[in-house]
């Protein structure tokens, strides 16, 4: 569903799966500092929100997804994740409940499978599942928030940076975005999302078993990095990007961004055994990682506490 705000003159369409938001407005670093002071809101519209009501939806959430959802109180956002039976991610909520209904947002293009899932498994319970297209999301640089859908053009006046800019943020956090830094096989250990959108001591959940014994028993066999990428290259390397260490390919690049005060940077997702300080190439760029999941987590091993930073 295309925004409005990309009727604003100097707006310029972030590509798939954003082409429905703007990238910038006009003036990248500008807009990301305006984010930062929070004198800005960005226009994440093109994000899917579903609305789960009916009075067991707490207990029902909690059931099904990875986070202690049954005590969620009323305005408090938290992140849980859907898992199939490997323990792989399939969808990434950010969610709040308004007293009423239980309101999430997930990446564009995937509500119809996570509501057709949440569907089928209502059984005889009291919830009520649909998309709620009528909502859509804003955010600053810490917050998110949900908006008639309607009222987006009355936005036009409020200051405004683009995706770019947050993404540049979100990137700086080492907050992992689901289809851009996670593939088919990613488990939650792999991206540091163990506390975040994952409670290790709830009640049973899809994929729970495999959860538990990584956590208690293994290791993951990946590990999300954070990358300095070398600032002379005018290009930043793609999605999909072969990661190099030492003439192999041990891992993909995610997202990439310019950031207004540390430069290019990059997330990346490689191999468990590449040393941590060891110098890599993204995309052909030469690259200085910043370990964000250690090595050895999934031994009880506290994760980066930057990834312990929620969106209220």
């Amino acid at each position: 569903m295309r925004s409005p705000l990309l009727d604003l003159p100097g707006a310029v369409a972030a590509e798939a799966p954003d082409a429905d938001v703007a990238a910038h407005y006009g003036d990248l670093f500008a807009e990301q500092r305006a984010l930062v002071r929070g004198e800005a809101v960005v226009d994440r519209s093109n994000r899917e929100v579903i609305r789960i009501s009916g009075a067991d939806r707490l207990k029902w959430l909690n059931d099904l997804t990875s986070q202690k959802l049954d005590t969620l109180t009323p305005g408090q956002w938290t992140r849980t994740l859907d898992l199939d039976l490997q323990g792989r991610i399939l969808h990434h909520l950010t969610l709040v409940d308004d007293g009423e209904s239980v309101l999430a947002h997930v990446e564009p293009g995937t509500a119809d499978s996570l509501v057709a899932y949440l569907d089928r498994m209502r059984f005889m319970l009291r919830v009520e599942v649909t998309r709620a297209d009528d909502l859509a999301v804003l955010s600053t640089a810490t917050e998110d928030f949900l908006v008639p859908r309607s009222e987006l053009p009355e936005h036009l006046g409020r200051p405004l940076a683009g995706l770019w800019a947050y993404e540049a943020l979100r990137i700086e956090r080492h907050e992992p975005r689901m289809g851009l830094d996670t593939d088919h096989k990613t488990i939650p250990h792999e991206i540091g999302l163990i506390g975040t959108a994952v409670h290790l001591s709830k009640g049973c959940y899809r994929g729970q078993e495999t959860v538990a014994r990584v956590h208690n028993l293994g290791h993951p066999p990946r590990r999300l990095v954070f990358l300095h990428l070398d600032g002379s290259v005018d290009t930043l390397p793609p999605h999909g990007a072969p990661v190099i260490f030492e003439s192999q390919e041990v891992g993909t690049v995610g997202s990439s961004a310019r950031h207004h005060e540390l430069g290019p940077i990059a997330l990346a997702v490689v191999k468990r055994t590449v040393p941590v300080d060891a110098p890599l190439l993204a995309g052909g760029v030469a690259a200085a990682q910043e370990v964000i999941v250690p090595p050895d987590a999934g031994r009880n091993v506290a994760i980066d506490p930057a990834l312990r930073r929620r969106i209220r």
